[in-house]
């Protein structure tokens, strides 16, 4: 037996015993669950979506294996917003039109936000391994919503004292992408710094996602003698960004958040990424479950999964866990299931609170060491 092979083998066996599957009437004839996947599935956010489709569909062909979920077949229903709040409306509305059960995303937080009102008023749950803003849970507006990673703020609050204990910074730029992921994540750190006492922050400012040069920004940055640069958004403009002020010899320090801890960013940013940190998911990698997943993954699609699979491989248990011990499909039922019933996934133990966080995830902070993240403990 290879050691795919046994990874592949192990993850389907602890997936049999945390769904507890009903096999004693499984045709799998029965009308499928249909479990929508909406994402960035092209463009440049792709890094970001596309191993979200692929662990839904690992743990669907596990689970399928193993005789479906209430002896139904779960097949995926999969859908590309770009991570665009005007396309995921679109998103939204085709995944109902399919019949959709439940739905494993959006991945951005403005696309999600954009979608839930539409998910919502048909009562339809969705869960996100990656929309971090706080909002979406806390503002009480979207009982239909569940995710798997820990808010913005608890994010921005981690990067904050990272900066402020650790680092023992003084003088600290933020920018952001102006968007409700990067705006709202920069907007808790500078509340945070500002409430220390312990940091002056010398600059707050946004940038235009796209644009080819931040000069502009990168010149105040280094005439304002920042000592450190927290930036909120994603890795196309911070791999920008970073690149710009290492030409011009600038070694202010850069930290950022989960929307920059992707290879992607190593990999465009090149040695410019080299010392930058980013805040993102716990590593989970030493989990048994975690370790199967990655094997599945390497099998099938000959790579490492990318940023938020083991986050959307939670989530796809934790919503099938859920209809399983509901024993159905219904809105209320699932929703209850949830808050509930703890599931074992690849990032540890997890349930939900009211809000729909995940109680049992985290953040840690990473660094670019020698070309890839490392956790710092």
């Amino acid at each position: 037996m290879t050691k795919n092979r046994f990874g592949r083998l192990f993850v389907s066996a602890i997936i049999g015993m945390c769904l507890v599957l009903s096999t004693s009437d499984i045709g799998l004839a029965a009308e499928p669950i249909k479990l929508g996947v909406a994402g960035a599935h092209s463009g440049d956010l792709a890094s970001y979506g596309i191993p979200s489709i692929r662990a839904a569909e690992l743990v669907a062909e596990d689970i399928n294996a193993s005789g479906g979920v209430l002896g139904r077949k779960v097949v995926l229903l999969t859908e590309d917003d770009v991570c665009k709040p005007e396309v995921a409306t679109n998103t939204a509305t085709k995944l109902l039109s399919q019949g959709v059960h439940v739905v494993l995303g959006h991945i951005c937080s403005g696309a999600t936000k954009a979608a839930l009102g539409i998910y919502k008023d048909s009562k339809i749950i969705a869960m996100s391994p990656s929309a971090t803003n706080p909002a979406l849970t806390q503002s009480g507006d979207y009982p239909n919503f569940f995710r798997t990673i820990a808010s913005d703020d608890a994010q921005a609050r981690l990067n904050v004292d990272f900066a402020l204990d650790v680092l023992k910074l003084k003088k600290i730029a933020i920018i952001h992408d102006k968007g409700d992921y990067g705006k709202g994540f920069a907007g808790f750190a500078k509340k945070f710094l500002e409430e220390s006492g312990r940091a002056e922050v010398v600059l707050f400012e946004g940038v235009t996602p796209g644009a080819v040069d931040y000069s502009a920004v990168v010149q105040k940055i280094k005439h304002l003698k920042a000592e450190a640069v927290i930036f909120g958004g994603y890795h196309p403009e911070a791999s920008k960004i970073v690149s710009q002020m290492r030409k011009k010899r600038m070694k202010t320090i850069f930290i950022s958040d989960d929307g920059v801890k992707d290879d992607t960013f190593i990999k465009v940013a090149g040695k410019y990424a080299e010392g930058v940190y980013a805040s993102g998911p716990k590593d989970t990698s030493k989990n048994p479950m975690n370790i199967a997943a990655v094997e599945a993954h390497k099998m099938k699609y000959g790579s490492d999964p990318g940023a938020f699979f083991t986050n959307a491989y939670a989530a796809t248990l934790a919503l099938l866990n859920a209809i399983e011990k509901a024993g159905t499909t219904d809105y209320d039922g699932v929703r209850k299931a949830l808050r509930t019933a703890w599931v074992e996934t690849p990032i540890g133990k997890i349930r939900f609170d009211e809000r729909g966080d995940a109680i049992g995830a985290g953040f840690s902070v990473y660094q670019v060491q020698n070309g890839v993240y490392v956790e710092l403990k």
